[in-house]
């Protein structure tokens, strides 16, 4: 049997660790490094449980028969997470346009007061 497949289950806690890093920067590289939801930047140096380090977001919830796939997941905030909760998909994607407009109208706002 090849070692690594030993490791799987003497150490699944490293083994799932390794694996959710592997999906973590796949996922990095697809969507760049700015939340899902809010469009902000995210800090990767930020421990896990912060409020805005990058957290894994499923698009359709395993409650509502979301799968773990690669098509279903996106990277957020942990606060943006925790506000989508187990939203819809389409539901999700209004909160996300209602934000991005709001951070587009704020801009808007700093350079008329800044001309």
């Amino acid at each position: 049997m090849p070692a690594k497949s030993i490791a799987k289950y003497l150490n699944p806690w490293m083994f799932q660790r390794e694996k959710k890093r592997q999906r973590f920067q796949a996922l990095r590289e697809r969507d760049g490094e700015h939340c899902w939801r809010c469009r902000r930047p995210m800090r990767f140096d930020l421990p896990r449980g912060h409020d805005q380090a990058p957290t894994i977001e499923h698009i359709l919830p395993k409650s509502r028969g979301g799968t773990g796939e690669l098509s279903n997941l996106c990277l957020c905030h942990s606060r943006c997470n925790h506000l989508m909760a187990d939203a819809t998909p389409e539901v999700k994607e209004r909160m996300r346009i209602k934000n991005e407009a709001a951070l587009l109208s704020a801009s808007r706002r700093k350079k008329s007061k800044a001309a």
